[in-house]
């Protein structure tokens, strides 16, 4: 007996592991199997196979239409069976079938001589439940299983507590409060259930599944009341999380007044119907019902905790976008819930971007914003147009200079530039995904803008400009994101617009950018000559001796002697004449410039970097200047002085080969000034003007515009090449051709004052051989020719050459224009074949 009942209980483990940890139900195995062995099965004359057999067919053919084929079938079959070697107890095994089927049909036919298989009602139960019926005679109706596994418990003493009492502990579960029989571990994140059953009270296996599943809603209601009570002590919590908490301090009001329902319920169930221990309510409140009722809170539960936990990591415009991201959902009711609770939540963002995209002003103390403020620059007002530098012009239109020699602006320059780009900032992280990145660039330049115009402009119109916005603007919520698009797009609209018009109507901007073209880049033809003219002695001595009031004198006297005085005055007033920081050596050719100055609001688009750039600009075409009068000179002198040199008919084919290169040199020159001008300068001023013409985009396109223009006359006036180290090569070249060209019109003015003093000699000799004395004959020239004339060809030599190689790097130029240039600059064809020809025969 000790052996069988160690085999049992091994069997049990086995089979049941939950039996290993808990003595209570391995007890109950033990006792159900004992009464199994124990039961009569097989006893009495059921030992007899035939008679079984007997038994058997005769039940078939009371319960089936077609006893008789059944009865031959089963007949078939266990003679099959019994010619199986495998099988042992045979006999017992077609018992406990037979059983089985007599348990599973009607209670009318159940009329069978073989005992059931159903434990007894008591453990002292002697008699067998074997009965041996008449077939036609009616049966007593066979208790329900559950009726004889409650019978069975009692016979053992257990209990199960009642669905009332467990019912009362699920609505405290469902406020994350312990109950009597349920508790709660943690009040918090790691709680788990904790059921307080015993041998005697036992909690049902289906209760425990229902109540876990109830638990699960207690555990994230506490989860979204602890943070939201955390959030109402917490020092600072941000307008988007405290919308949060609201919407959910909201869900939560009417989740208490759904748990106050089924509580009201509940007890008029206990005072109705009292339920008593092993009877069912069929009526009212139960757990399963109770289950179906939250049914939809447990979904609205989880959605709020995943909001909670999100919460916990992201905020501002990332907390709305963690939210917004659920939208993308299948399930209908989880689409509906988080619009609903995006609809409360982005409340304070649409509250702050109505500020911002209709006035300009930024209120968004917590940084939730997709924009933001640098606190260092916030507070620096711009400079309006009456302060700054506007102070250093004078009001009648003359030129009230800069009195400390080289006194630097640029730091007064940068800060239009500096407060537009830097003092707002736009942080793509907080833009919420309904918004978009276009819409969000269109608002963050709107604001801009309207800012701009407000406290930089000081635009006298601006209330003119908010009403348009105030009649142009909708209702901005979440739930009409097409009027949103359209809200954003006309502000857009106006404030680009107003801002383009205060640019160009009230701050002259085309103005300045007229001067600039003019001025800095040699428009004024009779102004550049005029000035370089009036210069050209002062130019030509060492730095160092030059003062910038003889500078500024000469500069307008330039002005008032060409058409540059029909200028306006306030442009005029801006231009001034300095000098660079020079080292010793140099010479004022090298050091001076032209510098126009702007002031607030309009060094936003002219910043201290373009007009660097217009300096670059200036010096280039101001050298080339330089060479282009400096020939015209030279060409004027060889041609007016010919007459003078056919009396020194020797030179007449140095005379020749001089000309021939002045030519050559002049046409240099001359298609280089037409490529700048024409091709360069002109070509891009007339993007630039379409684009403004347009009045489309904002400040950042019209800035980007000026750059883009100023860039493209920077990269084709310096022949720029992508290519590392290219650009310098060939600006360097046409910067040594410039060179050689001046040296090569000092070397043609001493050649040409050697044919002067030699013609004037050969004269008073001729005199004297007619006997007419004019004076004493004079000297040779101190030159030697040969010396003039070995420097003019080399320089000839070396400037050809230069020319070719410009050239050769210009036709593989990737820039059109520059390749082009390569084919003008070919001075002639004869010429090129005459040069390789030459190198051929020293070959």
């Amino acid at each position: 007996m000790a052996s069988l009942s160690t085999s049992l209980e091994s069997l049990v483990s086995l089979l049941v592991p939950l039996s290993r940890s808990d003595q209570r139900l391995r007890q109950e195995l033990l006792v159900q199997c004992q009464d199994i062995l124990n039961s009569h099965i097989g006893r009495g004359r059921s030992n007899d196979l035939g008679h079984l057999v007997d038994i058997i067919k005769k039940h078939l053919l009371q319960t089936s239409p077609s006893g008789g084929k059944d009865g031959l079938k089963f007949t078939n079959l266990v003679s099959r069976l019994l010619d199986q070697p495998l099988l042992d107890r045979k006999q017992e095994s077609i018992a406990f079938l037979h059983s089985l089927a007599s348990a599973a049909i009607p209670p009318q036919f159940a009329s069978t001589s073989l005992p059931s298989l159903a434990p007894p009602p008591s453990r002292d139960t002697t008699t067998s439940p074997v009965s041996s019926p008449t077939p036609r005679s009616p049966t007593p109706a066979l208790p329900s299983k559950a009726q004889i596994l409650q019978d069975y418990r009692k016979s053992r003493g257990y209990a199960h507590i009642s669905e009332r009492l467990l019912l009362r502990d699920a609505l405290y579960l469902l406020q994350g409060i312990s109950g009597k029989y349920v508790k709660i571990s943690a009040p918090h994140e790691d709680s788990r259930i904790i059921f307080l059953d015993d041998s005697k009270n036992v909690i049902p296996a289906p209760a425990k599944v229902l109540i876990n599943r109830l638990a699960e809603l207690g555990q994230l209601y506490g989860r979204v009341d602890f943070f939201i009570r955390q959030r109402e002590s917490a020092a600072e919590v941000g307008m988007i999380e405290q919308s949060l908490c609201h919407h959910l301090q909201a869900q939560l009001t009417e989740y208490y007044r759904l748990i106050a329902i089924l509580e009201t319920q509940m007890t008029q169930n206990d005072d109705s119907q009292p339920s008593t221990e092993g009877t069912k309510n069929n009526s009212g409140l139960s757990l399963r019902r109770l289950d179906v009722w939250i049914n939809e809170w447990r979904m609205r539960m989880r959605m709020m905790s995943v909001c909670v936990e999100g919460a916990k990591k992201a905020q501002g415009g990332a907390l709305v976008n963690l939210i917004h991201s659920y939208t993308n959902n299948g399930d209908p009711f989880i689409r509906s819930f988080t619009d609903k609770l995006l609809e409360e939540v982005s409340r304070p963002f649409f509250s702050t971007l109505r500020g911002w995209l209709f006035s300009g002003e930024l209120y968004d103390p917590f940084a939730e914003f997709f924009v933001s403020v640098d606190s260092e620059l916030g507070h620096i007002p711009l400079a309006h147009p009456s302060s700054g530098m506007a102070h250093n012009l004078s009001s009648d239109g003359g030129f009230d200079r800069f009195a400390t020699e080289g006194e630097d602006y640029s730091g007064v320059k940068e800060d239009g530039l500096k407060l537009w780009d830097t003092k707002y900032r736009f942080r793509q992280e907080m833009l919420p995904l309904f918004v978009g990145d276009a819409f969000g660039k269109k608002i963050f330049s709107t604001g801009k803008s309207l800012n701009f115009i407000r406290y930089s402009c000081h635009d006298s119109d601006w209330v003119v400009t908010r009403e348009k916005m105030s009649n142009s603007k909708g209702q901005l919520r979440y739930n009409d994101i097409a009027g949103l698009e359209r809200s954003i797009d006309i502000a857009y609209s106006i404030a680009s617009r107003r801002l383009f018009e205060v640019f160009i109507d009230k701050f002259k901007l085309l103005d300045h950018l007229n001067a600039l073209r003019d001025y800095l880049m040699l428009g004024h033809g009779d102004f550049a000559d005029q000035l370089m003219e009036t210069l050209e002695p002062n130019l030509a001595r060492p730095a160092n001796t030059l003062y910038r009031h003889n500078l500024t004198a000469t500069l307008e006297s330039a002005i008032r002697s060409s058409s540059a005085q029909h200028d306006s005055s306030d442009v005029l007033r801006r231009l001034d004449a300095r000098m660079l920081e020079y080292s010793h050596g140099e010479i004022g050719w090298d050091v001076f410039i032209l510098e126009y100055k702007v002031d607030s609001p309009i060094d936003t688009v002219l910043d201290s970097e373009s007009i660097e750039k217009y300096l670059k600009l200036f010096r280039h075409l101001w050298q080339l200047k330089r060479v282009e009068l400096t020939l015209n000179k030279g060409w004027m002198r060889v041609t007016s002085g010919v007459r003078s040199f056919l009396k020194v008919p020797d030179l007449n084919q140095d005379w020749h080969r001089l000309r021939l290169a002045t030519a050559e040199m002049v046409h240099f020159v001359r298609q280089m000034h037409a490529y700048c001008r024409l091709e360069v300068i002109e070509c891009s001023w007339k993007n630039l003007m379409d684009f403004l013409n347009k009045k489309e985009g904002d400040l950042d396109a019209l800035i980007e515009a000026h750059r883009v223009y100023l860039d493209r006359m920077i990269k084709k006036i310096f022949l720029l090449v992508p290519k590392a180290g290219k650009e310098e090569n060939i600006i360097n070249q046409v910067r040594e051709v410039f060179g050689i060209i001046l040296q090569f019109r000092l070397a043609t003015d001493r050649f040409y004052n050697y044919c002067l003093s030699e013609s004037s000699r050969r004269d008073q000799e001729l005199d004297v051989q007619r006997g007419v004395h004019t004076g004493t004959i004079p000297q040779a020239p101190s030159d030697s020719l040969p010396e003039i004339l070995g420097h003019l060809k080399e320089y000839q030599t070396t400037f050809t050459d230069r020319v070719q190689s410009i050239i050769q790097h210009l036709q593989a130029h990737p820039d059109l224009d520059c390749r082009f240039l390569a084919i003008r600059l070919s001075f002639s064809e004869f010429y090129k074949a005459r040069k390789e020809h030459l190198q051929a025969s020293k070959t």
